[in-house]
This record gives C-alpha cells, structure tokens and sequence, in this order.
C-alpha cells in the first residue's frame, strides 16, 4: 500500500472543495450584489480578482514549493480558502470582499504549486492519472454546490451556510494535512540525480526555450478553450441557436458531464494504454471539430451533443501538460508548475476580456471562431511536444505498447 495515500486524499479533497469555490460567488450573485450595493459586473471583478491573486504569486508559489516542499504550501492554501469563504459573507463592504478574493487567489497558487508536484512524487508510476483526477473531484464539486445551495434556501436558512459549510471542511482538512506525511521531494531529487549520475536521463536534454515555451503555451490555451466555452455556450445557444434561456444555460450542464467522463476515462486509460503526451494532440483535434460542427450546424439537438464533447476534449489538459512539464525539467518542479500555471491565470482574465470586446460586435458567433482558432493553437503546440518528446525520451517499448492496445 502506498504510504502516502492519506495526504493524497488530502490533497483531493481541497480541490473538490475548490470546485465549489470556482462557481460560489457567481452562484450567490443576486444575494451578494444586494449585500455590497454593486450591480453583476462589481461581482465580476470581485472574480477576477481570484484570478489576479492567482496570477501575481504563482511564480513565487512554486519556487516556494521546490524550496520548502509541497506540505506547507497545501496547508496554508486550506487555510487561506476557508478565510476566504468565512471572510466574503462577512464582508460589511466591497472593498473588504476584494481582498478576500485576492487571498483566494494566492491561496488556489499555492495549491496547485503544491498539490501537482505532491501527487506526481506520490504516484510516480501514475503521475498522468493522478493529475487528470485532479478535475474529476473539482468536477464532482462544482456539481454538488448548486443542490447544497437550493437545501438552504428550502429551509429558509442564509445564503452564507453555503460558504460555511466548506469552509469548516476546508479548516478540518488543513488540521488532517498538518498530520499526514509527504514524500521528501529533495530526497527524489537527490536519488534521481545520482541514479543518473555520469548519464543523462534523457537521449536528448530538454530545453525550456523549446518544449517547456510549447508547454506554457498549452497551458494558456487548454485554460483559455474551457474558459471560453463555460462563459458563452449558454449565450451561443439562446442567440444563434434560438434554445429557451433554460434549454441553452443546459448546455453547460452537458459540457460538465463530458468533463467528467473525460477525466474519469483517463485516469484508467493513462495508467494502461495511453501517455499523457498523445492525449494533448488528440483533444485539440476533438475540440476543434466540436467548435466547427457547433458554427455549421445551427441545430440544438446537435449543440447538446457538441457541448459533451467540447467538455470532454478541454478537461485535464492542464493537469497533462504540468505532467508532462515536470517530468521533464524534474529538478524544479514545483517551479515550472508555477510557469505553466501562471499561463493559464493569465488565460482566465485575458480570456473574457478579450471574449467581452468580441461579443459587441452582436456576433457570438465569432467568439466560438476564436475558440477554434486557439484549439489549433494549441494543435500546433502540443504536435511539437509530441515530436520533441520522441526525441528526448525512448519511449519506443512504451509506443509500441500503445498502438498495440489502440
């Protein structure tokens, strides 16, 4: 049994809460816009300022990580997170939630800083499945959420129980983490080193100027694609395709269960049949497909179908892309998951921005044209790293494998 399988449960549990993080404040925007006296757009920016507490430490987050280890930056962001969800209902005034949402934001970095590297040295065989699983619990989450809020309106109880509630599990798994024990990232580091003392590990060494840059760049991309498709889909469906507002808001719902299969479907596949590094060419091209079938046939019943699979082409690519990025330049990884994740912080804010600038037009449909051309983005560079990868790895035995289970 592996000796660290409670502080991964720990690690897993704080990103299924943070999947009820993600959407709490656009879930109570009614209430909290009557709290702070601010309209739908003040709680807009009250979440991009997650996204900039995220941005502007990620980089630090992860160079804490490498430095310190992964088990104290997971337990500060346990805590940080549930200061934030105590913290926003509390808040007497706007100014005071927009600090907390820039605590959450610092918090979500060191997680992520933490928690991959943590999950790869935990499951060095698996690194690729316990990563995906990462979006799986965020996934389940996220879906939990709305029913927990719609409990506590049927029993007449504040709309702040549904920060609570996390917030006291968050609490409680900060105190189940501080008891846990992590693998000893220095010690992996050091026994890889001189396992590999007098050769490389690799046939070729990697290069950040070059697959770690096409890396960065799929992190933007796989972060910008579902970015994307969450915030407009609904507007696509209601505009273009003339579906009811509760028949086109439906459509995310389809998108989060191809999500979910998605991430499910590979955290088996990735341990049997395929690596990581085939899946971040094949889902573009699923994307992509999806994307243009959605422009091309203005039908809802084939929207339905093409959210499920915009859903499952655009989940754990991100979680894949670190996987890959720190199997590579191993010697630093907290750091480089920094990297690759200050790309797709910057994604979620330049994404609706740009988006927002592209929906005055009148045209939604040009948004989903953008969408597109990032899948092929995204295409372009994951086919370089695919190509880079043969050469710096010997993965033929494992290639072979492959076609041979395909």
């Amino acid at each position: 049994m592996n000796p660290y399988t409670k502080a991964a449960s720990g690690l897993y549990i704080n990103y299924f809460l943070l999947g009820m993080v993600n959407i709490m404040l656009s879930s109570n925007m009614a209430s909290l816009s009557e709290k702070w006296d601010t309209d739908k757009a003040g709680i807009s920016y009250i979440i991009a300022a997650i996204g900039i507490g995220k941005l502007l430490t990620y980089a630090l987050s992860g160079y804490l990580s490498d430095r310190f280890g992964r088990k104290p930056l997971v337990i500060f962001a346990a805590l940080a997170m549930g200061i934030f969800l105590v913290g926003i209902p509390l808040s007497p005034i706007y100014q005071a939630a927009f600090m907390f949402a820039l605590l959450a934001g610092v918090a979500n970095s060191a997680m992520d800083a933490g928690s991959y590297p943590g999950l790869i040295e935990i499951f060095p065989k698996s690194s690729g499945s316990a990563s995906v699983l990462v979006k799986a619990f965020m996934s389940v989450g996220a879906a939990i959420l709305p029913f927990m809020i719609l409990f506590f309106a049927n029993q007449g109880s504040s709309y702040s129980y549904a920060f609570f509630v996390p917030a006291a599990i968050f609490f409680l798994n900060m105190l189940f983490l501080m008891t846990v024990k992590f693998p000893d990232h220095r010690a992996i580091v050091a026994s890889q080193a001189a396992e590999n003392a007098g050769q490389s590990k690799f046939a070729i060494e990697p290069k950040f100027s070059r697959e770690g840059i096409a890396l960065v760049i799929i992190g933007f991309t796989s972060t910008g694609l579902f970015t994307v498709a969450q915030i407009w889909l609904p507007s696509y469906g209601e505009e273009v395709l003339g579906m009811a507002a509760e028949s086109a808001v439906k459509l995310l719902s389809y998108y989060s269960i191809g999500a979910l299969i998605s991430v499910l479907s590979l955290s088996i596949l990735l341990k049997k049949m395929l690596r990581p590094v085939t899946v971040i060419v094949i889902y573009p091209i699923i994307t992509f497909v999806a994307i243009t079938t959605i422009l091309t046939v203005e039908i809802p019943e084939v929207a339905v179908v093409t959210a499920f699979f915009i859903g499952f082409s655009t989940a754990g690519i991100f979680q894949l892309a670190i996987t890959i990025m720190t199997e590579l330049f191993w010697q630093k990884k907290g750091t480089v998951t920094g990297i690759v994740a200050t790309a797709a912080g910057l994604a979620s804010i330049v994404m609706p921005l740009v988006t927002g600038l592209l929906s005055e037009t009148g045209n939604i449909a040009i948004i989903f044209i953008f969408d597109a051309f990032l899948a092929v983005i995204g295409f372009a560079a994951a086919a370089f790293v695919y190509y880079r990868y043969g050469k710096i790895v010997n993965t033929s035995k494992d290639a072979d494998a492959e076609r041979k289970a395909l």
